[in-house]
């Protein structure tokens, strides 16, 4: 089913177009052989940045697309709705772009910001660490201030487009506490640095994700984003927006769930009709579907307030936690409309149940993003 999207104008009409086009020819013909195989789709970020998709939220003066983040979005869920590790992929590489263009220097945006939005270099977000995921002021990576730039020593985690990416937007301690945080744009290949074996996920297998091991990496003094210490600060920022992005894919695959449970149902047959025509399957179709329009409503809501430059920060957590949440109840049941034949690799539901449960993990638990908001409504 092609969703009817109430869209601003005609040019981002004719971007979802685009994009459902390169989505079908590009990511949907080539998905399930990659995810079975866990093989990384070499060339497919280079065709999405060729196509203008992967700097769309940033002005046109750097290579992006001057799009609202409204629609960005969308093509993020059209892009999900065929390939979910893609569009996660798609929007940690918006992420990784982000603390450079807000928070760094107009110098630094000349040099890096047109090459990352063209997708001639990929990013990653590397905040995590072994015992630092929730809790981001635990981080222990250091970065040591050396006469010739700062020397970095420690270890990350759970980064997507790990030992691929060609630069990481990396958090590392400068000093003690919250404040002694700070960002840096890090290079994907340096004397010092070296990634562990891609983690044995339960989906999203053609993009890895890794650790990695910094053992004394020297990076200049321009790759700090930001001042010294500001580097939560700039985290918690990008992961409002990034939060978002996650709500967007959360709802593709809940959609790409519903459409092949829906055409199943009018497949199938039992006693004599289509099962969708039994009152108990189509009333459970018709909550799949409130579900996936309740998510995308709701991550617009979130994004036109960003738009708008209004506060949207609990807004991005109740979006994150709306459609992750959705995403998980709605690929469980499409496995459940399938019958036995779901919880097979057959069929795609099986593999988007699985896809879904990281949903509601990553770019904070839906725990941390109910933390949020009580502590917005505490306020």
């Amino acid at each position: 089913m092609t969703v009817e999207r109430l869209l601003p104008d005609q040019d981002a009409e004719d971007l979802i177009e685009l994009t459902r086009d390169i989505a079908d020819k590009e990511l949907a013909r080539r998905v399930d052989e990659h995810e079975r195989a866990e093989t990384y789709p070499e060339g497919l970020f280079a065709t999405l940045g060729a196509a203008g998709l992967l700097g769309l939220p940033y002005p046109e003066e750097y290579g992006g697309g001057a799009q609202p983040y409204e629609v960005y979005l969308q093509v993020v869920e059209e892009l999900a709705a065929r390939w979910a590790a893609v569009a996660v992929a798609v929007s940690v590489h918006t992420l990784a772009c982000y603390t450079v263009f807000t928070y760094g220097t107009p110098e630094q945006r000349e040099q890096w910001l047109p090459r990352m939005l063209a997708g001639e270099l990929i990013g990653g977000y590397s905040l995590s660490e072994p015992q630092a995921g929730s809790d981001a002021g635990a981080l222990s990576c250091r970065a040591e201030r050396v006469p010739d730039g700062y020397r970095i020593t420690g270890n990350k985690a759970w980064i997507t487009h790990g030992g691929i990416a060609d630069f990481y937007a990396l958090f590392a301690r400068t000093g003690a506490g919250s404040r002694g945080v700070s960002c840096f744009l890090a290079p994907g290949t340096a004397d010092g640095l070296t990634f562990g074996k891609p983690e044995e996920k339960m989906g999203l297998h053609a993009v890895p994700t890794t650790s990695a091991h910094w053992d004394g990496v020297l990076l200049e003094p321009d790759r700090l984003i930001g001042e010294e210490g500001q580097g939560l600060q700039i985290a918690f920022s990008a992961l409002d927006s990034g939060r978002l992005g996650i709500a967007a894919c959360a709802t593709g695959l809940a959609q790409a769930a519903l459409d092949e449970a829906v055409a199943y149902a009018k497949e199938r047959r039992t006693f004599g009709k289509r099962i969708i025509d039994h009152q108990g399957l189509g009333f459970l179709l018709a909550d799949m579907a409130a579900a996936v329009d309740s998510a995308r409503a709701t991550y617009l809501d979130a994004a036109r307030r960003r738009d708008a430059g209004l506060p949207y920060s609990r807004h991005a957590s109740v979006a994150k936690l709306v459609a992750t949440d959705a995403a998980m109840k709605v690929t469980t049941d499409a496995v459940q409309v399938f019958g036995g034949y779901g919880y097979t690799r057959e069929f795609r539901v099986e593999r988007y149940m699985r896809e879904a449960k990281i949903m509601q993990i990553f770019e904070g638990t839906n725990q941390i993003q109910r933390l949020v908001i009580s502590r917005d409504l505490a306020k």
